[in-house]
């Protein structure tokens, strides 16, 4: 089908949360308050901060405050894969960390275990199904490099099965796969906007308020409390949780190390039974591919599929505004590849097209941090795998706030922070060389040119 045609009828809107079970808003926050723990952001670093800190304290007085809608940023907006990998894959931990890459993996898997039983305990209807993930190499030079790392793998305790192309193929159909693996147990598919909301009613059933539609607009850091200045009101906290992700930055320091990119995705309709039958997909992974400008794609509840990726887009300036979350030159461009992916499917449609900001830094994985003497604490730069991610980022700034050194404080990876990104127009300049560079490093069998040979020996980086 022409793309343009297959695109016509999409809304122009999120899959997830256009959704008639989107609950109605919380109350803004009007006039002054205290609380003993006061968490700044509606998405998943907020909502597993607010539930766990209740969850370990239940006497302890929470309030959470989102300037919008619970979820309604990248919590409500991503592909719905929740990661075991606390470093953005085993390859770039053991580069970054490899004298604690046994014990991120552990940990790692320890929390998408935890992340599960949760949604069980607390009956969230999210979908969640723990499938895995098939990795698939559609050109000989990304089969190799996959190959490298699965020994390594296998050696930390990842279930890992090496698929060759009929076996790729037997698990979902595509006349572009060449061989793979299939992750087993690194990867759990689920609703994410189902998730937030859940998180939400879960965090209401401990005792947390919640004001929706209640951006905090100043941190004042008195001798007495952390006051928290909204337009209409006022909270003082003992300590404050800040999981804001890439918006504007209450702590000036983050401006440094993070920057806005975009992602963009389409869903289909759902396919019929035949449909279906033609891909496979009876096992229901998610799917990434192994190229520097990968997709990612997932079947949903009702068998559409989700496909997106491709396109990391940073406008230059690091500037995020609303019309820049439908970008139709890349909406085309990932239609044109499911069809090539999926050529059986050539006359699916879809019926919805959005995007949408994730926060990255240098380093690809989540940073972590103290301030105002140990009273606030921060977790971001989760480089589009936060679904899982989040919920240890979460006990990272529990603990943090705590002050009792645990086993996840200790972590290199928790103390250190990722290289700063450079100030503009540099930044702009390097962000666009970078991409570029990607581009024709899929080009040519994944050779990396001298500019990302030398972003790579400088421990920099920028993900598609």
């Amino acid at each position: 089908m022409d793309p343009l045609k297959a695109l016509a009828d999409a809304e122009r809107k999120p899959y997830w949360l256009d959704s008639p079970a989107k609950p109605e808003p919380l109350p803004r926050l009007f006039g002054e308050t205290t609380a003993d723990l006061a968490v700044v952001g509606g998405g998943f670093s907020g909502l597993w901060t607010a539930l766990m800190a209740k969850e370990r304290d239940p006497s302890l007085d929470v309030v959470l405050l989102e300037g919008r809608r619970v979820g309604w940023a990248a919590s409500g907006r991503n592909g719905g894969f929740a990661m075991a990998t606390l470093t953005h894959g085993i390859a770039n931990g053991l580069e970054r960390w490899p004298e604690e890459i046994a014990t991120l993996e552990r940990l790692g898997t320890a929390n998408l275990d935890e992340l599960g039983r949760t949604v069980a305990d607390h009956g969230i209807d999210c979908g969640y199904e723990r499938t895995g993930e098939l990795h698939v190499a559609t050109e000989p030079w990304q089969l190799a490099e996959m190959n490298e790392s699965v020994e390594i793998a296998r050696e930390l305790g990842a279930r890992f099965d090496v698929l060759d192309r009929e076996r790729i193929r037997a698990e979902v159909n595509s006349p572009t796969y060449i061989g793979g693996h299939w992750e087993r147990d690194g990867c759990a598919m689920l609703d994410p906007a189902r998730l937030a909301w859940g998180l939400r009613q879960a965090c209401l059933s401990l005792g947390v308020r919640i004001h929706e539609r209640t951006p905090v607009r100043h941190v004042r850091d008195t001798p007495a409390s952390m006051d928290l200045l909204t337009p209409h009101g006022t909270v003082r906290a003992g300590k404050v949780a800040l999981g804001t992700g890439v918006f504007q930055p209450l702590l000036r320091r983050l401006r440094h190390l993070l920057v806005p990119v975009y992602d963009y995705a389409l869903m289909t309709e759902p396919l019929s039974a035949e449909r279906l039958a033609s891909v496979g997909w009876r096992n229901r992974q998610g799917v990434g591919d192994a190229a520097n400008q990968f997709h990612y794609y997932r079947l949903t509840a009702d068998n559409r599929i989700l496909w997106g990726g491709y396109d990391a887009v940073y406008y230059n300036g690091g500037k995020i505004k609303p019309e820049y979350e439908q970008r139709d030159e890349t909406f085309v461009k990932l239609a044109e590849h499911f069809y090539t992916t999926f050529p059986q499917l050539s006359e699916v449609r879809f019926t919805h097209r959005w995007g949408g900001v994730i926060d990255t830094c240098s380093r690809f994985s989540a940073f972590y941090g103290l301030s105002h003497g140990g009273r606030l604490a921060y977790a971001a730069g989760y480089t589009g795998l936060g679904v899982g991610a989040t919920r240890f980022g979460a006990n990272v700034m529990l603990d943090l706030l705590g002050g009792e050194p645990t086993e996840r404080t200790g972590l290199r990876m928790v103390r250190e922070k990722p290289l700063p990104f450079p100030p503009e127009p540099v930044r702009s300049a390097g962000i666009q060389m970078t991409r570029w560079s990607i581009a024709q490093a899929d080009l040519h069998q994944g050779r990396r040119n001298l500019w990302l040979r030398t972003l790579d020996r400088m421990g920099l980086g920028f993900d598609s």
